[in-house]
Order: structure tokens, then C-alpha cells, then sequence
């Protein structure tokens, strides 16, 4: 009998990086697929973009018996001119939304990452029901703005408060409560 991911192997944990191998890579655009274009319908047919071609991924990743599983959550970054760094296309499985602070984990990842590489500006177009958990992330709204006809406020974060983190591959752990 095969049991696919026994209970008693399923971990707490999850891992916060930079996506370096290739089903890392996959499974965050499959992840954005998922969120954008079938969940939230922002897209039509894929919110791919020409961003993605010098966007760093970043995710968070499930693991099984502490070992990397599966992409749960993801954000893009990038630096768009000196200094000046974006994130974007922040999205979390829905099993994972509720088991903790994914999302806050991969957005100080992104900054923190951002920082270490001279980073002075980190901005978003963060979409209107996240506004609040950024606020509490230390980031300051900047005006509201409709793009792909939906409305988002563009947002900057205080860089005072994220640490530059100086290896986004090895990243980190984070133990949250367990998906249901």
C-alpha cells in the first residue's frame, strides 16, 4: 500500500528561499498560475511578463519528513533601476494561507534580500485585501491604482526594518501550524 504524504511524515516547517532548481522554479509559476489566472482571474490565459526574465523567485516551500516538498507560496522580485527594487506576484497555496505567516516570511525574505543588494526603495502594487498585513509589515501606502482592472495600492517598505539577508538561497525555516 502506497500512502501519499503520511500524516506522520508531514512537518511543521517550511522553507524561505530563493528558488534555485528547476521544480522550485516550476512549481512557483505553476503556484502563480493557479492564483492569478484560475483562482483570481486577474489573467486571462498566464501572468507571465517580461519581468520574469530578470525576476528573482522566491519561495516558501512544504516539507515532508523535514525535507523540501512542494511549493506553497511564492514572490517575484526585481530591481527596476539602481536602488529601485519591486515585488510582486506574492501568492500562497490556499491549504497554506491560514497555517501561519507564509506570506510575511517570503515579503521579509524579498525585502531583506533586496537590501543586502543595495537596495534604498522596495515598492509593490499590493492588492487591496493585503494592505493591512503589509502595514503591520512596516510599509507605507503610496496611493491607490488600478492595474489589470483590479485595484491595488502601491506601497513602500521601511528598510530600517528588514535586515539585508546575503544568501537568499539557504534562507530559512519557518515552523507554523500545520495546513488543515
Amino acid at each position: 500500500m502506497i500512502i501519499e504524504r503520511p500524516e506522520a511524515f508531514v512537518t511543521p516547517e517550511f522553507l524561505i528561499r530563493l528558488a534555485t532548481q528547476a521544480w522550485e522554479i516550476g512549481g512557483a509559476a505553476s503556484l502563480r498560475h493557479r492564483t492569478f489566472v484560475t483562482e483570481q482571474g486577474i489573467f486571462a490565459t498566464h501572468d507571465r511578463d517580461a519581468i520574469d526574465r530578470v525576476a528573482l523567485p522566491l519561495v516558501a516551500l512544504s516539507t515532508m519528513a523535514s525535507e523540501a516538498d512542494e511549493v506553497v507560496g511564492t514572490v517575484r522580485i526585481h530591481e527596476e533601476t539602481p536602488g529601485v527594487w519591486w515585488g510582486g506576484r506574492l501568492a500562497v497555496a490556499p491549504a497554506y494561507r491560514r497555517v501561519g505567516r507564509l506570506g510575511a516570511e517570503l515579503i521579509r525574505l524579498a525585502v531583506g534580500t533586496a537590501h543586502a543588494q543595495g537596495c534604498t526603495t522596495f515598492l509593490a502594487h499590493v492588492q487591496m485585501q493585503n494592505v493591512a498585513l503589509f502595514e503591520r509589515l512596516n510599509w507605507q501606502p503610496l496611493g491607490q491604482q488600478d492595474l489589470h482592472g483590479h485595484p491595488h495600492m502601491k506601497m513602500q517598505a521601511d528598510l530600517a526594518a528588514y535586515p539585508p539577508v546575503a544568501d537568499p538561497a539557504r534562507g530559512w525555516m519557518a515552523l507554523t501550524r500545520r495546513a488543515a
